[in-house]
């Protein structure tokens, strides 16, 4: 009898997280298209001409250094911080794939809503340049990824411990006007686009750049 009682514990157990499981993936799956469908800027020309411009500024780095030459992660620094300025770019089709937003460095003030640029160690700061997206690693906040700087500009990132990472406080949609958080160097994301990214980063068979730029 009591082997009976375990055998029944043990499945209805494994049921809930069967269905706790499925339920989550349903949920980020749902979210994920509805944040995809909000976040593409199909009739801003300026900006879409603004990304083909830098997708080109570094689709031959990306050829020519055997990273992935479709994709890549493109930042704009000259767009508030309250609206999407996280770009996914498909560089083959100059088609924008996904976007969100993303936090700058606060350069170690309590907030700032226009990002200052600084390479240097502890210096809180935003660094303009080309990123390699590295491995994957649980960190202070969850899910992130390592991020090599490849310029001059940004060549402190891997000792600053700059990683692509999610916080509570980036929300998943605009708020402009309003400005959102800072982080102290990172592109910090919401935990929902963080979750976008996570299958184009892991499928892809060759490092994907990030790029920074104003």
């Amino acid at each position: 009898m009591k082997k009976i009682r375990l055998t029944l514990f043990i499945m209805i157990g494994l049921s809930i997280l069967f269905i706790a499981y499925q339920y989550r993936t349903l949920f980020i799956k749902t979210t994920t298209k509805a944040l995809h469908e909000k976040s593409i800027p199909n009739n801003d020309t300026l900006l879409l001409q603004k990304l083909k411009q830098q997708s080109k500024t570094i689709s031959t780095f990306a050829y020519t250094n055997h990273f992935n030459s479709r994709i890549c992660f493109l930042v704009d620094m000259s767009i508030q911080s309250g609206k999407n300025r996280f770009f996914v770019y498909n560089m083959q089709k100059d088609s924008v794939e996904l976007a969100g937003l993303v936090a700058h460095g606060s350069g170690n003030s309590k907030f700032t809503q226009t990002p200052t640029f600084s390479n240097e160690i502890s210096s809180g700061c935003t660094s303009l340049g080309k990123y390699k997206v590295s491995y994957q690693y649980n960190g202070k906040f969850g899910k992130a990824y390592k991020l090599f700087g490849l310029d001059s500009t940004n060549s402190n990132a891997f000792e600053r411990n700059v990683v692509l990472h999610a916080y509570s406080c980036v929300p998943n949609n605009q708020s402009y006007p309003l400005p959102i958080c800072n982080s102290l160097g990172c592109p910090m994301v919401s935990y929902t686009f963080l979750e976008a990214l996570h299958p184009i980063i892991t499928a892809s068979k060759r490092p994907i750049l990030l790029y920074i730029y104003r």
